[in-house]
């Protein structure tokens, strides 16, 4: 008889470049906004937030295609039907996907510029209903100075 793996073994065992690359096939900016509008609560403004600076950063033109392919890794993994922890377990469904985001924004942050900044918190402002305190959020652009 095999033991299951806990859902703590396979965070652990979680290798965000990997997931990166496995979640590029099943970016698209539609299911993207879809799983943002659905999930935003769940998922929390700090993860939200990260995830749309990955996306204004894809949408940016002075985003080099390197930069691109692993933001949109790491947003397909945010909306992978599967992966290593389910998105509905409750309290950890969305941890799996918090450490590829955060893998990839600190793997693009030189392309995070202020202008990324801007249209992702007004985004955040709006999916939140305005109920996000914009300076308690963490810059990851800060954080690296």
């Amino acid at each position: 008889m095999t033991k299951q793996k806990t859902y703590q073994d396979r965070l652990k065992n979680l290798d965000p470049r990997k997931a990166v690359e496995r979640g590029r096939t099943y970016f698209s900016e539609k299911e993207y906004g879809e799983k943002l509008r659905t999930y935003s609560s769940r998922i929390g403004t700090k993860i939200v937030y990260y995830s749309l600076l990955l996306y204004y950063a894809f949408k940016s033109p002075d985003t080099p295609k390197k930069a691109k392919l692993t933001i949109a890794g790491a947003l397909g993994y945010l909306i992978l039907p599967v992966d290593v922890i389910p998105d509905f377990i409750p309290v950890v469904g969305f941890t799996d996907d918090s450490a590829v985001i955060i893998y990839a924004v600190y793997q693009v942050i030189s392309h995070i510029d202020e202008h990324v900044k801007e249209q992702a918190k007004a985004r955040l402002l709006k999916l939140f209903d305005g109920q996000v305190d914009l300076e308690e959020l963490e810059d990851p652009v800060q954080k690296e100075k």
